[in-house]
């Protein structure tokens, strides 16, 4: 079992970055490479959605059209540690955050829930003026 936690949620008006972070405190760095991220949220009486993945090699990130352009995600192997900067915040964008993973030896980004094995436990994001 891999423990995802999560940081870097609250409140922000429009127009604001915030940039949440998601540890794997129990997995040692060559660990953290086999896996693949992801980030997904979910608003109040909607499906939780694909927000943006990660693949084992940095480069190999993918969107939602929702967001492209103003969300980044990253990884840093070292500190077994995921990011999602997030700029330019909308209304639209209020909802609980997850973040995923799932251990894979392929680089590949992954879009569909299903597909992810270990969950964060959600943070928070509301963007209000």
């Amino acid at each position: 079992q891999v423990q995802l936690v999560e940081s870097g949620g609250g409140l922000v008006q429009p127009g604001g970055s915030l940039r949440l972070s998601c540890a794997a405190p129990g997995l040692d760095g060559d660990d953290f490479r086999r896996h693949v991220m992801g980030w997904f949220r979910q608003a109040p009486g909607q499906a939780r959605e694909f927000i943006a993945g990660i693949g084992r090699i940095e480069s190999n990130t993918k969107y939602a059209d929702s967001v492209e352009g103003r969300f980044t995600i990253s990884r840093d192997n070292t500190k077994k540690t995921q990011y999602l900067e997030m700029n330019d915040l909308e209304p639209e964008d209020t909802a609980v955050y997850y973040c995923a993973a799932r251990e894979t030896w392929a680089n590949i980004v992954f879009d569909d829930e299903s597909e992810y094995d270990y969950w964060g436990q959600g943070t928070q994001v509301t963007v209000s003026s």
